[in-house]
């Protein structure tokens, strides 16, 4: 590399940049020309040699001051130039700057690992989801071993350490110009092996276990409704923490009753006399019958509210109501007498008796006349 080419004019920094303005400037650049980007393209790979020239003086202080001082005199026969690499060396500063990226940074063996989190799924009936309950449910999930208390051996014998990784539980190898470094197959990244296995757990220092627990459903619940159990998940390793129990609740429909937000909607069906005559007659709630007064001349479809006999908000922000809604219900099968008693009420009705269906029809009638010119 020539030695007058300018370290700062390389990585597009300025004279005052700072250490991580620089490392941040050599990351981008390197990431772009780096050879296995640029496979076959000499220009690049020639680049990449300047970047990480550049930055092996910039990075450390002492090079730098010397550098800055007597520019490229100044790093004597210690220092960088020419396309070689000092001080830390290429491998060293990749690490540096990619270790996280690659694979390429040391990792801690044995690391406390948390217990995976799981998921529930379980139906309730609407009455539970209406006034909460209280449900034993079992959870399959892999415990720490109880005969060897996780340590995986038999006994109290000892781990070794890996022989491929030396411990580390990483593999290094050369790539081209770079040093990489892959999870190590042997002990799977443990960085330790096994000699003598638990013969409980073989080895892994974990077992499955169904574990009954007690599942409490606030009232107001809804389908889709996630409750979180906290350290109610699977087991950690290596002393790592617990995981969490996700419980999805599922809400079964109900053969009279419905939901909107927190009301209860119910239907109930009515004779053509308690519509026309006026009634009392007895609705069901979620807590037992409830009397309600039905007015004469009620329609089909008509609505009444009963306070407070909804669903308790699960937010704790009240109760609902019930919304009950009459359907008159026609009568089919009719004896004689009441065919004749129908066909004399017919008979004697006018538009006092039925307004809405009197009125209707003469509109229609309006309408047909208008449309002819009658």
């Amino acid at each position: 590399m020539a030695r007058e080419v300018d370290y700062y004019q390389v990585l597009g920094v300025s004279r005052e940049a700072t250490a991580a303005e620089i490392k941040r400037a050599y990351r981008t650049g390197a990431m772009r020309h780096h050879p296995d980007k640029n496979p076959g393209d000499k220009e690049a790979e020639h680049k990449f040699k300047e970047l990480t020239e550049a930055y092996d003086v910039l990075s450390d202080d002492q090079k730098r001051a010397h550098y800055d001082r007597f520019g490229h005199a100044g790093l004597g026969a210690n220092g960088a130039g020419g396309g070689g690499f000092a001080g830390a060396g290429f491998s060293d500063i990749f690490e540096d700057i990619f270790g996280d990226f690659f694979g390429g940074g040391r990792r801690r063996a044995r690391a406390p690992q948390r217990g995976a989190d799981l998921r529930l799924d379980l139906e309730i009936a609407f009455e539970q989801a209406a006034t909460g309950a209280e449900i034993p449910v079992d959870v399959p999930r892999m415990e720490t071993c109880g005969e060897c208390n996780g340590r995986r051996s038999r006994g109290n014998a000892p781990l070794q350490n890996c022989p491929t990784c030396g411990g580390s539980g990483q593999v290094r190898f050369q790539q081209g110009f770079f040093s990489m470094a892959r999870t190590c197959t042997a002990c799977n990244g443990e960085g330790q092996i096994v000699t003598d296995p638990c013969p409980n757990c073989h080895g892994t220092g974990r077992v499955r276990h169904t574990r009954q627990i007690s599942v409490k459903i606030p009232a107001g619940v809804e389908t889709g409704t996630r409750l979180r159990l906290s350290g109610e998940g699977e087991g950690g390793v290596h002393g790592g923490g617990r995981g969490d129990l996700y419980v999805v609740i599922l809400v079964k429909e109900h053969p009279i009753f419905s939901r909107s937000n927190d009301d209860i909607l119910c239907e109930v069906p009515i004779s053509i006399a308690q519509a026309a005559l006026g009634a009392d007659i007895e609705v069901p709630t979620l807590k037992g019958n409830e009397p309600l007064r039905i007015p004469a001349g009620t329609q089909t479809d008509a609505i009444f509210r009963l306070r407070g006999k909804g669903v308790p908000n699960v937010h704790g922000h009240g109760i609902g109501d019930e919304l009950v809604r009459v359907i008159v219900e026609t009568p089919t099968k009719l004896t004689d007498r009441q065919r004749e008693l129908l066909e004399e009420f017919a008979t004697l009705s006018g538009e006092e008796t039925h307004p809405r269906g009197q009125g209707f029809f003469r509109k229609v009638k309006e309408l047909f006349d208008e449309a002819t010119g009658r």
